[in-house]
């Protein structure tokens, strides 16, 4: 590779990286707009008091409830830690886990933008599947003896961070129509984005140097089958599935930044199974591991990696081959669907202005006027270390590799 080339190279990917952020601007928007009002409206209190211990409708409720939840895997695992160590039961819980990790509603926008509606379907029906194959799994192996202890340690500890006065929380019809809650909802909106902009950063960063530097045939040596011509056969399949989550926890990116980056694996000819292996990964890297072994202790947190795993193979698997079953298995173009075109003046141009426009209106309603007294929306989300501080300034890394590459595109 020339000098000459290289800069071109680079111009590219940081061009991609944007261009994959622009497509995907609306619809991070949109689904934490609706993702914040719902946590505001909806409180981790009320669904404390309506799961229970076991049962169908326990994990019905825990699956509903991680639907309308954040999306952001460490608020995530904070709120699983409160409802296991308040009552509900350990699959309910973890059932919580997963929804609020896979089947939320903004990772449906931003997996339409960048993949198609036939991984929106997969996400979907696969979440369902995910999660009745993890309770499959914990019924099988029968860890009651390790749930009773991880309780007990739990309710032992002190957790300042925890707050249960007793008290009912406020009705949300009553709510949803006073300014404060609004206020709320805007605060919440941009902790969410203070949640996930290093993730996004690295994840959108990474994905256009992938697209454009790493060729084809790494894909193909990575991945059996992938850019072949056919159906791969089942041990390919199989294979796809199990490196897909060892691909995620490298990247130790959260579910929101690997999207760019699966979209890159799809279009490299990586199978179906294989991408919604990747995308359902999100909850098996490391820093998700660390903090579970915080939370629960390392045997806990090596169970549930192990269940998670097997249930994500599975239904890895049992998707591709329902698709393939139904003729629905998307073709890849060999190009991501963000980057057929970038910065055109489309609906996505618009969509990205109106909302754009709603987020100034929020942050009007967040720090406009008087200050709040701050309380009464205690995230969970604060679990900071070594790992936040590598996040950050890989985030701040990209940014400056991001200004570099605008440079070399002006001045080439």
């Amino acid at each position: 590779m020339n000098n000459a080339s290289f800069w071109q190279m680079y111009s590219e990917a940081v061009l991609t990286s944007l261009g994959f952020f622009w497509k995907a601007l609306w619809a991070f928007i949109l689904g934490y707009v609706i993702s914040s009002a719902i946590q505001v409206f909806v409180t981790r209190e009320r669904m404390q008091r309506t799961m229970g211990e076991a049962g169908k409708g326990s994990v019905a409720l825990g699956t509903f409830f991680g639907f309308i939840s954040s999306s952001c895997s460490f608020a995530a695992l904070a709120t699983t830690k409160s409802l296991f160590k308040k009552g509900a039961g350990f699959v309910p819980s973890l059932a919580f886990l997963l929804a609020s990790t896979n089947l939320v509603i903004e990772l449906g926008f931003i997996i339409a933008v960048f993949l198609g509606w036939q991984f929106v379907v997969g996400e979907y029906l696969g979440g369902l599947l995910l999660i009745i194959s993890m309770w499959l799994i914990v019924r099988f192996t029968r860890p009651t003896k390790l749930i009773r202890k991880v309780r007990k340690r739990l309710r032992e500890r002190e957790d300042e961070g925890e707050q249960n006065d007793g008290e009912d929380p406020p009705d949300w019809k009553e709510k949803i129509q006073t300014k404060q809650g609004w206020k709320q909802v805007a605060r919440k909106y941009f902790m969410e984005w203070k949640m996930v902009w290093k993730d996004v950063t690295i994840g959108f960063t990474v994905a256009g140097a992938i697209a454009v530097f790493v060729p084809r045939s790494f894909f193909q040596f990575l991945f059996i089958g992938s850019g072949q011509d056919g159906n791969p056969g089942f041990l390919a399949i199989l294979e796809n599935t199990i490196v897909g989550p060892v691909a995620a926890f490298f990247t130790f990116i959260g579910s929101m930044g690997n999207i760019p980056l699966a979209s890159v694996l799809y279009a490299n000819g990586v199978s179906f199974a294989g991408v919604i292996a990747f995308i359902f990964s999100d909850l098996v890297v490391f820093p998700i591991i660390r903090i579970n072994a915080k939370y629960y202790g390392w045997k806990m947190a090596s169970y549930i990696l192990g269940v998670f795993l097997a249930a994500l193979v599975v239904t890895a698997i049992v998707m591709h081959y329902g698709f393939s079953l139904l003729g629905l298995l998307p073709q890849s173009t060999g190009q991501s669907q963000a980057q057929t075109q970038r910065f055109a003046i489309d609906y996505t141009f618009w969509l990205n202005l109106a909302f754009l426009a709603v987020t100034g209106v929020l942050a009007w309603l967040r720090w406009g006027g008087k200050k709040e007294h701050k309380g009464g929306m205690h995230h969970g989300g604060g679990n900071k270390g070594i790992i936040e501080r590598v996040l950050f300034w890989l985030a701040i890394v990209s940014y400056i590799w991001l200004a570099g590459g605008l440079i070399a595109t002006v001045i080439k």
